[in-house]
């Protein structure tokens, strides 16, 4: 979303440059498979006539990000508290548009005021390929929206290039694998090997962790054998614009739930690959 922009000054902030288009909101589920229950929605951006993000998205530039990102809280807690949301609502951010935390917030606290929807079941969402200014810049903003209350989350993990590296500058509540690592995991050793890698992280950490973009049954049983129990994606529902869409729970069965073990293929993949690039293993 709108990379490589710098961080507005405040004189910038405090002009707005309000939007000259409007958008709407659609909501994806987050489900809890421990008891088959709804953990979240997440808040997604659409145009007025229902059309996808990137009709919207494309008219966002460095002079009215800062009315956008605030906009796009506000409607969304709208949107929650219409619906009677009934669990938490999950927020995406522009890190690059907050100049400073406290402040920046101001907006979504009155309107979680208004519109009367609790603040501590508020998620904000980072986008961890998003282009930052500095981590210390983003760690400031995680610290102050955890000292409010707020749950934190960084989107899209495994996507960029520093994913561990910013778990060792801060700690958000919980991590959303990107969807490239969960795409045909259930028959990619490689893949689960990286994604047991960063659950053990995780675990450590006590960060919950969010399987998105799950497809199929496939990448759900695998998943859960590695012990994650939250997910998102077309499996249990697609975005439902301005509604809040029903779950289509898997059926349970013996046949689902027998899994592979989830590495006994990757020392011979890895062998392999050895051999095909003329590698050879020191015994």
């Amino acid at each position: 979303m709108n990379k490589h922009l710098p961080i507005p000054s405040c004189v910038h902030c405090r002009e707005g440059n309000a939007l000259d288009f409007d958008f709407s909101i659609a909501f994806q589920p987050i489900v809890d498979l421990r008891n088959q229950s709804l953990f979240a929605y997440e808040a997604l951006v659409r145009g007025i006539d229902g059309s996808g993000a990137a009709s919207v998205l494309g008219r966002v530039n460095e002079q009215n990000r800062y009315a956008f990102d605030q906009a796009c809280r506000v409607k969304a807690v709208e949107w929650a508290a219409r619906l009677q949301m009934p669990c938490l609502l999950s927020i995406n951010f522009l890190p690059n548009a907050v100049y400073q935390a406290a402040t920046c917030i101001r907006a979504t606290l009155q309107a979680a005021r208004r519109f009367n929807f609790p603040t501590d079941r508020i998620i904000f969402e980072i986008t961890e390929s998003e282009q930052l200014v500095e981590k210390e810049h983003l760690k400031g903003i995680i610290d102050e929206y955890q000292r409010q209350r707020f749950k934190t989350a960084i989107d899209d993990f495994g996507a960029g290039y520093s994913g561990l590296n910013l778990l060792a500058e801060f700690q958000p509540d919980i991590i959303k694998l990107d969807m490239a690592l969960v795409r045909g995991i259930d028959t990619d050793p490689v893949r689960q090997a990286i994604v047991q890698g960063i659950l053990g992280v995780c675990r450590v950490l006590n960060i919950e962790v969010i399987a998105e973009g799950v497809e199929t049954l496939g990448e759900l049983r695998l998943l859960e054998g590695l012990g994650i129990y939250l997910f998102q994606g077309y499996l249990f529902a697609r975005p439902a614009f301005e509604a809040l869409p029903q779950v289509d729970w898997p059926a349970s069965s013996e046949a689902d739930s027998a899994l592979v073990e989830p590495l006994s293929g990757l020392p011979a993949l890895l062998a392999s690959r050895r051999s095909a690039l003329g590698v050879v293993a020191v015994q």
